[in-house]
């Protein structure tokens, strides 16, 4: 019974449920509070009638119905608008989660699900030792990437035991903020760079952690190859539509796992999401670089991207050539020697960096741009007419290309000029047959100028496919990466190459590789397993020499190199426009392509944007360009927020530089990748 004072006050009774961690049953408990009362006393309240001694500096109040954290403990209940038939939760913030790498290995780690997904994500990296954590985020699989693993396991007899690296007493389990983890600006775990391997005087640093010597090479190194099998049962997107729907997935940054639905212990998948990979060091980067290459690797065995069958003997090469060497005992032998001294090390890159490089720069280094002049071949694709190439001299000067009937009219009029800035740029290169092809896609008012160009040798192409790639992205020969994107594409044609006089590799090495492993289901079907093992190990021999980090980085630069690289697709809808099309984007544009041919329409570069925007009523993206040209679209086969964070992302990403001890702008990724639903 309520005494009358009880009826005279404006108090009320609230009822919060308690989640016990180590009890499966949650408990109800009443409290008799009033709208003055603010969320921290609540919880004081309900720790005292609780009256059980333990840790509950951890714990927040949940509210159901409005899915969110009541993390602002000086507001009164009357501000956050909680009335008697609120349904509060008291819970903890930091909870188990599975998370899938690209590796394919799951660790089991406790994550913050209070904190927005772009901090959880940094504490989570911190734990694994993966440096520039704003490249990832976490993806949540859609029901196809488990259907065929379910099918197979439902055949199967015997239960499948999935090999979990439980992380539990990581540095989030706590429940003050994360620690520094494995790295911080002072104290950097350092690797060789040779072979990936922890150094010696920074392998004391993971004794405290969970991330320990074993585990650590788990992260750091590659794992064996799966079987062809286990490869057939992988999901594996067959069009662009499917392909964009594998990214319909990715979660809201700027809210936490809570609001989102994640359940503990769910599995999701932590992926690079942004192909820009910032200042990739093999010192520093031995888990990143790893897990790059496994993505990488994935990626082209599953056929997420495309590339010919010569390319995929290369990517198939290296990968046996890495699994050899991480298989080895050498690699697994953690006997490291003793690593130079890093003050001195540092002290002479510091000299280095104030001497300013060389020193036999001139000016005219400086002040020139450079200019390629050469004869090549031209073709524009026609209706009804065979691809017949003409010969013309060519001449390449900023980001255009100008070409003449003959050298001798260069001084006059140009047949034609091509402006290359914003264009598409893809090779069209077939080694063993001497074709050194350059297809270019150029940006006009109705869509898109289909060019190709041949170059005579391996030289000349590289020249002009690395001014082309420069020009496209609005930059010169003058800059300072040209000569690094020549020896790139001359090192990855060197690849391609097959050394027919070569020493003839052994019958006992073609015994024991398992051809199938390293090329996709369809390739592999193509072949007889014999044939596809001698053509991997001829191209094996151009990187047998590799260690095994340049090994990785190699696949990774030549993952790059693909046409499709870095394109993350949707399924969209133009305004104005009667049929779905595909909308493309990538770390520096926008790509209109046919949904059902593959073919780039349009291309938009964020270099030229003005502005965009979100109606978030009708989830509709708005952009802006310079000349007046402006686009809409809604979203098909995604929210239009994971569209709106990637344009945003991709952004902020732009605005990062080398200086070490640069924070990174939370706030500003925020401003630029947040919406309001």
């Amino acid at each position: 019974m309520l005494s009358p004072s009880d009826f005279a006050s404006t108090s009320w009774e609230l009822m919060v449920r308690v989640d016990h961690p180590n009890e499966e049953e949650q408990t109800d408990v009443t409290l008799r509070v009033s709208g003055d009362l603010h969320v921290g006393g609540v919880m004081l309240k309900l720790v005292e009638q609780i009256n059980l001694a333990q840790d509950w500096s951890d714990f927040a109040l949940w509210w159901e119905q409005k899915r969110c954290w009541l993390l602002k403990t000086h507001w009164t209940l009357d501000k956050c608008g909680i009335q008697a038939d609120a349904k509060l939760l008291f819970t903890p913030q930091h909870k188990m989660l599975r998370l899938r790498l690209p590796n394919m290995k799951t660790v089991r780690l406790r994550v913050s699900f209070s904190a927005v997904v772009f901090k959880a994500v940094s504490d989570v990296c911190k734990v694994l030792n993966i440096r520039r954590p704003e490249e990832l985020s976490l993806l949540k699989p859609s029901g196809d990437y488990f259907k065929k693993k379910k099918k197979k396991e439902k055949n199967n007899k015997d239960p499948v035991i999935e090999d979990i690296l439980n992380l539990e007493s990581s540095p989030t389990s706590s429940g003050s903020p994360a620690s520094p983890g494995l790295y911080s600006k002072t104290m950097t775990p350092t690797y060789d760079p040779i072979s990936g391997t922890p150094a010696s005087s920074t392998m004391t640093w993971f004794t405290d952690s969970p991330l320990t010597e074993q585990n650590c090479s788990i992260l750091a190194f590659s794992q064996p190859p799966q079987s062809p099998d286990a490869l057939a049962d992988m999901y594996q997107p067959r069009s662009l539509a499917e392909k964009a729907k594998l990214n319909a997935g990715w979660l809201d940054s700027s809210r936490s796992l809570m609001e989102q639905g994640i359940q503990e212990d769910e599995q999701l998948l932590l992926r690079f999401k942004y192909y820009t990979f910032f200042d990739l060091n093999p010192k520093y980067d031995a888990v990143r670089i790893n897990q790059l290459y496994e993505q990488a690797r994935w990626a082209i065995l599953l056929e997420e991207i495309d590339c010919t069958e010569e390319e995929m003997l290369i990517f198939a090469a290296l990968q046996y050539h890495i699994s050899k060497l991480s298989s080895s005992a050498e690699m697994q032998d953690f006997t490291m020697e003793a690593e130079a001294d890093e003050v001195e090390a540092a002290l002479s890159h510091l000299e280095v960096t104030l001497e300013g490089g060389r020193a036999d720069c001139t000016l005219e280094d400086i002040t020139d741009i450079p200019k390629l002049a050469d004869n090549l071949k031209l073709f524009r694709p026609k209706k009804l007419i065979l691809k017949a190439f003409k010969q013309y001299w060519f001449v390449f000067k900023d980001t255009s290309i100008a070409y003449f009937k003959n050298q001798e009219l260069e001084q006059g009029e140009p047949i034609e000029k091509l402006n290359l800035r914003g264009c598409e740029v893809a090779p069209d290169v077939n080694v063993a047959g001497k074709k050194f092809g350059i297809k270019l896609l150029i940006p006009v008012a109705d869509g898109m100028n289909e060019v190709y160009l041949r170059c005579d040798h391996e030289n000349q192409y590289a020249q002009w496919m690395a001014a082309c790639v420069l020009a496209s992205k609005g930059k010169t020969m003058a800059d300072s990466s040209y000569q690094t994107e020549v020896l790139n594409i001359l090192s990855f044609l060197k690849m391609k190459n097959r050394n027919s006089s070569s020493q003839v590799t052994s019958s006992l090495e073609s015994m024991d590789m398992n051809p199938e492993c390293f090329v996709s289901p369809r390739c592999a079907k193509k072949h007889k397993s014999k044939q596809l093992a001698a053509r991997i190990l001829e191209a094996h021999q151009n990187v047998a020499q590799m260690p095994l980090v340049e090994a990785k980085l190699r696949f990774i630069q030549a993952w790059q190199s693909l046409p499709e690289f870095g394109l993350t697709y949707s399924l969209v809808r133009f305004k104005g426009s009667k049929k779905d099309d595909i909308l493309g984007v990538s770390y520096n544009r926008l790509i209109r392509i046919d949904v059902a041919t593959g073919i780039p329409i349009t291309t938009w570069r964020f270099s030229n944007m003005k502005q965009w925007n979100v109606n978030w009523e009708i989830r509709q993206v708005a952009i802006e360009f310079d000349q007046n040209v402006s686009i809409a679209f809604t979203c098909l086969s995604a929210d239009c927020k994971v569209v709106h964070e990637y344009i945003g992302g991709y952004i902020f990403l732009s605005t990062r530089s080398m200086d070490q001890n640069e924070m990174l702008d939370e706030d500003l990724f925020h401003k630029l990748t947040g919406g309001q639903d």
